[in-house]
């Protein structure tokens, strides 16, 4: 079979590979889409060679149709169509207080193991989700994603028509601002390329510049002076992290999305003086895929105006480069068979 290996310096190959034996309660995968995540390119940019094992097949964002089923596995069945949640709890630290998708033991598959850019792939059964007949799996490779702004949005305990304020335009926030929006809350996604604005506009998000418009002024008059009940920060830059803190209204809420892998100034103040909370939102749960699966197989998602394109596993060098000089596309998937 053909699998994608990241060899370090920026650099993909295609290498012909052999398929791991299967354990007992794996299964194996034909893999129809993986898309490619930010955490992906943060390894393409050497960011996380301390972490993945060089040369190593990464990818997480998956679609897939069961091709062999492991010893033990039972309810499944060759041919089922399938999403991937890739998350493998390890041993309970005290400290996880139950919480094992964020578990100090946590592996994340497709970072700390294999991953899914590659056309068979063995993952635990446990991680599967069903994929409903009436979704395509391209639009099946959206469902981690998705799961993402599904979790983020529960942690927030968003209700309907309250005011909420997205912080960064990328595929994780035009989704976040998406499924708040059809959540019935009023949204207005900030966002500095033209590009994702026009998208976001096109979608029926209010939209704003916040380098040619004053995000607090912009916001003020969205809210009619109410200000943010939630904002999700999802830049991860400091201009991202100032504002957080200047949009909600008294006791509204920040959720933290974006990942800041160096500390930041923040302005703690603001918590103090307008009683803010601040909530942390890593991945997710398996209630977030199910909702998510749900949600895209409604159809009410536009979902397929976020792929920018699709090509195939032999391109991913290019696609790669891509996004490294092209700020303004969104979701990136590869084709594997």
């Amino acid at each position: 079979m053909k699998a994608l290996f990241y060899t370090g310096n920026k650099t993909f190959e295609i290498q012909e590979s052999t398929p791991a034996p299967l354990q007992p309660g794996e299964v194996r995968l034909k893999v129809a889409y993986c898309g490619v995540c930010g955490t992906d390119v943060h390894i393409y940019h050497g960011n996380m060679d301390k972490r993945v094992q060089i040369p190593q097949v990464i990818g997480h964002e998956v679609s897939a149709e069961i091709a062999e089923l492991g010893e033990g596995v039972t309810g499944w069945q060759v041919g089922d169509r399938v999403a991937v949640r890739p998350l493998q709890p390890g041993a309970e630290h005290p400290s996880d207080f139950g919480q094992n998708h964020i578990g100090k033991n946590l592996k994340f598959i497709g970072i700390d193991t294999s991953g899914g850019m590659q056309q068979f792939w063995n993952v635990p059964a446990y991680t599967l989700h069903r994929l409903p007949e009436n979704l395509s799996l391209k639009l099946g490779a959206l469902i981690e994603p998705l799961a993402v702004a599904c979790h983020d949005i529960r942690l927030a305990e968003l209700r309907k028509d309250e005011q909420v304020v997205v912080i960064g335009g990328g595929p994780i926030g035009m989704l976040i601002a998406l499924v708040a929006q059809h959540k019935g809350a009023k949204v207005l996604l900030s966002e500095i390329n033209g590009a994702r604005l026009e998208l976001a506009a096109s979608l029926g998000l209010a939209t704003v510049n916040p380098r040619e418009e004053d995000l607090v002024t912009r916001v003020e008059d969205f809210t009619q002076g109410a200000m943010a009940d939630v904002v999700f920060e999802v830049s991860g830059v400091q201009a991202g992290v100032d504002a957080m803190t200047q949009v909600p209204r008294a006791r509204g809420r920040i959720v933290m999305v974006a990942i800041h892998a160096q500390p930041k100034p923040v302005d703690l103040f603001r918590f103090f003086w307008r009683e803010l909370k601040l909530i942390g939102a890593r991945v997710y749960e398996p209630e977030d895929f199910d909702e998510a699966i749900a949600l895209a197989a409604s159809g009410q998602l536009p979902l397929e105006a976020i792929i920018t394109q699709v090509a195939p596993l032999a391109a991913a060098q290019e696609v790669f480069e891509t996004i490294d000089g092209n700020p303004a596309g969104l979701k990136y998937l590869l084709a594997c068979q």
